[in-house]
C-alpha cells in the first residue's frame, strides 16, 4: 500500500505541468488524440518488428504467446525512450501536416510535381535516387495509415536503442534475443531508409535541391529534408518548426536555409495563412538567422 500511494502521489505531482503545458502551449495539434494514437502505435509496432525477429530466430518458441506476454512491456520501453518519443513526434507531425495539405490544395502525398519531374530526368543517377525516395514515400504513407513504422526507417542511433530495449527485456529467451539482434544490425542500413534516400536524392541535385523548399512543389516530406539540411538542422526539428507555437523557428529556418522574402511568405501562406510576418523581417540576413538558429539548438540540446 506504501508503494502503491507514493506512485499515486507521483502521478498526482506529474499531472499538473502535463495540463499547463496542454493549456498554454497554443498549439492544440501537437497533442491531439491522433497524434498521441500514432505515436503509440508506431511504438507498439516497432516492439512487434523486434518480438516477430526473436520468435524468427528460434522456430519453437510461439509468436503469439511471445507478442503477448512481452510486447506492452516493450512498448512502454521503447516510449520512455526520450529520443523515440520525439522522433515518433515529429513523423505523427509531418502525417498532420501532409493531410492537411493534401486536403487545403490537393497536394498529393507521394507524387509530387518535383518528384515526377526527376523521375523522368535523363540524368540516371537522379532519375533513380528519385524513384528510391517515390517508393519509399509511398512505403511510410501506406505504414503510417496503419499507425506503424518499420524499424529500418529509424535514425541509426535510434535504432541501436530500440536494439538495447529488447535486450533489457526481462523474460526473453537469451540466445533467440542475441540471434535476432546480430540479424537486425547487419541488415540495417540508414542509407536506404526513407531519411537517407531523400539526402541521398538532395546531394546529387546539388545546387538544384534548393527547389525543394516550395513546399507546393516538392511536397512536405521533401521540403522537411531540404529544409534541415539548408538550414542546418536535423529533419525532426524542421518538422517540429511547422508548428503554430514555432512560428518564429519556422520564419528563421527559411531565411537561413537562403530563401527570399517573397518565397519564404509563400510557404507561410501553404502552411500558415492566418500569419503576417512581423514589420522588418525582410532585414533579417541568412547569417543573423544561422546564429540564432544554431543558440536555440545549444540551449535545446537538439
Amino acid at each position: 500500500m506504501r508503494f502503491e500511494l507514493s506512485r499515486g502521489d507521483a502521478l498526482l505531482a506529474s499531472a499538473q505541468p502535463v495540463l499547463t503545458h496542454l493549456l498554454t502551449s497554443g498549439d492544440q495539434v501537437q497533442f491531439s488524440d491522433e497524434i498521441i494514437a500514432r505515436i503509440r502505435g508506431m511504438a507498439s509496432h516497432a516492439a512487434r518488428q523486434l518480438l516477430d525477429a526473436v520468435a524468427e530466430a528460434d522456430d519453437t518458441l510461439d509468436r503469439d504467446a511471445l507478442l503477448a506476454s512481452h510486447r506492452e512491456a516493450l512498448t512502454e520501453t521503447i516510449l520512455a525512450d526520450n529520443g523515440f518519443l520525439s522522433h515518433a513526434h515529429a513523423l505523427a507531425l509531418e502525417v498532420h501536416w501532409t493531410d492537411k495539405l493534401h486536403k487545403r490544395c490537393g497536394l498529393d502525398p507521394v507524387l509530387t510535381p518535383f518528384l515526377q519531374e526527376l523521375a523522368a530526368s535523363t540524368d540516371t543517377e537522379i532519375a533513380g535516387a528519385a524513384m528510391h525516395v517515390l517508393a519509399a514515400q509511398a512505403r511510410f504513407v501506406q505504414q503510417q495509415r496503419r499507425m506503424e513504422l518499420a524499424l529500418g526507417d529509424l535514425p541509426g542511433d535510434l535504432f541501436h536503442r530500440v536494439l538495447l530495449a529488447m535486450r533489457g527485456c526481462h523474460g526473453l529467451p537469451e540466445p533467440a534475443a542475441e540471434q535476432a539482434e546480430a540479424r537486425l544490425r547487419r541488415t540495417f542500413d540508414e542509407a536506404t531508409s526513407r531519411a537517407g534516400q531523400m539526402a541521398h536524392l538532395l546531394l546529387s541535385l546539388g545546387h538544384r535541391a534548393d527547389r525543394a523548399l516550395a513546399i507546393d512543389h516538392a511536397g512536405l516530406a521533401l521540403f522537411a529534408s531540404a529544409l534541415a539540411m539548408a538550414s542546418g538542422q536535423s529533419r525532426d526539428f524542421a518538422i517540429h518548426a511547422l508548428g503554430e507555437n514555432q512560428l518564429a523557428r519556422l520564419a528563421l529556418s527559411l531565411r537561413a536555409a537562403g530563401l527570399s522574402q517573397n518565397a519564404l511568405e509563400a510557404q507561410f501562406l501553404l502552411l500558415h495563412p492566418e500569419i503576417t510576418l512581423p514589420p522588418g523581417f525582410d532585414g533579417f540576413s541568412v547569417e543573423r538567422a544561422t546564429v540564432l538558429l544554431a543558440s536555440a539548438r545549444v540551449a535545446g540540446k537538439e
